[in-house]
């Protein structure tokens, strides 16, 4: 018998995250203080694991964490997301990676990484893990762990036919951009212009190089402003929910993970971004990124309230 829920597998990082909250984000060489410091589970790969299991969809990790006290500890809490960790390997000679991260008043915020375990996930680890990738109904990946293990899981993906979910994030010089084909690529804007090398505006350009690269789809992000999605089949601007953001950590996971829940119950495009910018807004409105993250309830509550206004 099939699943009841639709499988999603997501290999990615895992860390623990030091918040800082600052009046104003320093520039190079000034040191300002913290009115608060908090300690908080992060890592893009977990950040989306957790936000598609909140939203209904049945979720295997794959990733490395440190064989120590918070390890251990991380591992038991994606079990109670409902998360399966049987991937999730535990590398005896590296920490859990740490990120250190500030947020300003507006909720602006910067991120330093250390890599700790996350170093350690290996090829031979994704391949140990095939069966999960190969029975998948979406594999979704990030750019927070060595690309080696990243490309694995795509050419085992690729074989199979099963669809790629790709956040290039963070921005890592050396992605085999066209070598394997990606279902879907979400990006901000940022990411998006520095990888392509193009403006927003000529839609013919962004068709060609999605060809060209094998691409289905790019989703771009762009804050309060409407998400662009491009295709060979055209584009569309849809619109974010209005917020007032208190801390922009994680916003774009939950995005993500929102997104590709709603894309293996077979929706539509439209709506499955409708879902994930919603979801990303409402990750703004509380401190941390997983603590953050919505359930679909309150991300359908958001969606309806947006139908009723328009």
């Amino acid at each position: 018998m099939p699943n009841a829920r639709p499988t999603i597998v997501i290999v990615g990082s895992l860390n623990v995250d030091y918040i800082a909250s600052v009046e104003r984000l320093p520039v190079a060489g000034e040191t300002v203080p913290a009115t608060h410091l908090i300690r908080r589970f992060g890592g893009k790969g977990a950040n989306q694991a957790i936000a598609a299991a909140r939203q209904g969809a049945s979720v295997s990790m794959i990733g490395c964490l440190g064989h120590d006290a918070v390890g251990q500890t991380y591992r038991q809490r994606l079990r109670a997301e409902g998360i399966a960790t049987a991937g999730v390997s535990m590398a005896p000679a590296s920490p859990t990676g740490t990120a250190l991260i500030a947020f300003d008043r507006q909720g602006e915020n910067i991120i330093i990484v250390s890599a700790g375990a996350n170093g350690e996930l290996s090829p031979a680890m994704v391949r140990s893990r095939q069966g999960a990738i190969l029975s998948a109904r979406l594999l979704l990946l990030q750019l927070e762990v060595p690309l080696p293990a990243v490309i694995e899981a795509m050419k085992i993906a690729n074989r199979a036919s099963v669809p790629v979910v790709l956040n290039p994030s963070p921005l890592r010089k050396g992605f085999p951009w066209g070598r394997c084909a990606l279902d879907t690529v979400i990006a901000n804007s940022g990411e998006a212009q520095i990888i392509f090398g193009l403006g927003l505006r000529s839609i013919s350009a962004w068709q060609r190089k999605l060809s060209g690269w094998r691409i289905e789809r790019i989703i771009i992000t762009r804050g309060a402003k409407p998400t662009l999605c491009i295709s060979a089949n055209g584009h569309m601007s849809v619109p974010a929910l209005p917020v007032k953001p208190m801390d922009t950590v994680g916003a774009g996971d939950a995005f993500a993970g929102a997104y590709v829940a709603r894309r293996v119950e077979s929706m539509d495009e439209l709506t499955a971004i409708r879902y994930a910018n919603c979801a990303g807004a409402l990750a703004t409105l509380k401190p941390g990124a997983q603590e953050a993250i919505p359930g679909r309830a309150a991300t359908e509550r958001a969606l309806q309230n947006i139908r009723r206004e328009t």
